[in-house]
């Protein structure tokens, strides 16, 4: 199947390593360009060059602090004045802080709804003047499983994420007839950096080893693994992609099993 992809230009978040980093790589491999931007200068190129030698496609780093608004703009400035354009925003941050509901700090309040709510509206504001010029879009929103149950500890996430739920359904209504298309994408149980934190952080409160933790959210799943980030990339590609022109407002799970519930 022709994606569609081949010299569109695609902006992912949190690129360098882990779930941000598996959809450049898959983007880029199905002809798409590529500005990629993470915290970490370092570990951002490497993840940049390594897209290049593997892929062949024109690839921008562009290190920053996505949790400020500064950031995102000069992110969406430079990928234009580079590429032309802009027709793929992958919104992927960095998670917000472990926390329960019922001991979270006003600090870590306020980092995750700038890292998870405020990051996800910035981007797609910014970018959205740029899709509606050219006749339509993409914008995928990388969220967490914890939309549709909770976690442990993970309580600042679900909240946050629901308000991205919430005003991606309202920015689909507002900009699905200028052909722009939006929707999210929920990770569970797919082994990255993230995870990893909050499982080793679950293996301490509960006196167990990390192989064991591990094993236990394998065990939670339908399919009785842990997933690979490629295997959520797959789905972005596709959203990304011309084959989803009548998908919008959507949440996807891709959990491998993980959520029981039936809506």
């Amino acid at each position: 199947m022709d994606l569609e992809l081949k010299n569109k230009v695609a902006i992912v978040g949190g690129a360098s390593k882990g779930l941000g980093r598996a959809c450049a790589e898959v983007l880029a491999e199905e002809g798409a360009k590529v500005a990629v931007c993470s915290r970490n200068h370092t570990d951002l190129e490497k993840a940049a060059q390594e897209i290049r030698d593997a892929s062949g496609a024109d690839v921008l780093a562009l290190s920053g602090d996505l949790d400020r608004h500064e950031t995102i703009q000069r992110l969406i400035a430079a990928t234009v004045e580079r590429f032309g354009r802009l027709d793929i925003l992958v919104n992927n941050s960095g998670g917000p802080p472990l926390a329960r509901a019922i001991s979270a700090t006003e600090d870590q309040w306020a980092t995750a709804v700038e890292r998870s709510l405020l990051f996800f509206a910035r981007m797609s504001r910014e970018a959205v003047p740029h899709m509606k010029r050219q006749g339509g879009g993409r914008i995928i929103n990388i969220l967490a499983s914890t939309v549709y149950q909770p976690i442990p500890n993970l309580a600042l996430s679900g909240a946050t994420r629901m308000g991205v739920v919430a005003f991606a359904k309202s920015l689909a209504d507002e900009v699905g007839r200028d052909g722009i298309l939006v929707n999210n994408v929920c990770p569970g149980s797919i082994m990255s950096e993230r995870m990893l934190s909050n499982v080793t952080a679950r293996a301490k409160e509960l006196g167990i080893s990390l192989e064991d933790a591990i094993a236990q959210r394998a065990a939670d799943t339908a399919v009785g693994r842990v997933g690979d980030p490629r295997e959520l990339a797959y789905l972005v590609a596709f959203l990304a992609s011309g084959k989803s022109s009548y998908i919008t407002g959507t949440t996807i799970l891709v959990d491998g099993g993980l959520v029981r519930s039936v809506l």
